[in-house]
């Protein structure tokens, strides 16, 4: 029995079914405790799905290469979701009109906020050039912020790790901040949950309220828009002052 487990085991490790299965039941399992603990802000599913796999490869002595066999899969899901966005922000098309002209000027704005302090801070901080550049597009979502950061000749494992960790941290602590601050409507609450927190926060303002969501979703896609546009301009400049 031992060595059929132990076949079994070595059999899975090697398999990208361990990726797909892993993430899959990682994300379940922060669902289940997301929903247990009364929806509670600390408890994002994606949160507890993170160190639920890293506790899971750690334990396991499981390489993230080999993990990436079959998260790879899921990961290329991400693009597919992001499109599925859209149909929120079509049921709000007559909101969108009204609000085209504040969020074309609000979100490249935000943009160029976001890029500079990222790649200002890490300089006068002491840090290198390679990673000023990692951390400034962690405003795109994950799959546009590793594209941009390999462009502009960041490492683009550890951009993607800062995108997470900003959209992760973003969803916890981002209406809770907004509510302090007394920002109440849901559209200024979608746009700034989906210019900073990208498809985590995302999905839990769709949640909250698909109003709100849709909102989001469409902040998400022109925050990496412009993103990619303004970020070759942006550190052209910052190189020379900083």
């Amino acid at each position: 029995m031992t060595d059929q487990l132990d076949a079994t085991w070595t059999w899975l490790r090697t398999s990208p079914l361990l990726g797909v299965l892993l993430t899959l039941g990682a994300y379940r399992l922060g669902r289940v405790v997301h929903e247990r603990s009364g929806r509670h802000a600390a408890t994002q599913p994606v949160l507890i799905a993170v160190v639920a796999i890293a506790a899971f490869l750690l334990l396991a002595d499981v390489s993230y290469d080999e993990y990436l066999r079959g998260a790879d899969l899921v990961v290329f899901l991400l693009g597919p979701a992001t499109v599925a966005l859209a149909v929120p922000l079509h049921r709000q098309a007559a909101h969108l009109k009204r609000l085209l002209v504040p969020l074309l000027v609000g979100v490249p704005l935000g943009v160029v906020v976001s890029v500079s302090l990222g790649y200002g801070l890490v300089r006068l901080l002491g840090g290198g050039d390679e990673l000023a550049l990692t951390m400034a597009p962690k405003a795109a979502t994950t799959p546009v912020s590793i594209v941009l950061s390999e462009q502009v000749g960041g490492i683009a494992a550890l951009t993607a790790v800062l995108t997470i960790f900003v959209g992760i941290m973003s969803a916890v602590l981002g209406p809770w901040v907004m509510t302090r601050a007394r920002i109440r409507h849901p559209h200024a609450r979608g746009v700034a949950m989906g210019s900073v927190s990208h498809g985590i926060g995302t999905s839990r303002s769709l949640a909250d309220d698909p109003e709100e969501g849709a909102f989001a979703g469409l902040a998400m896609g022109l925050t990496a828009f412009a993103t990619a546009v303004l970020i070759p301009l942006l550190l052209a400049g910052l190189s020379r002052l900083v």
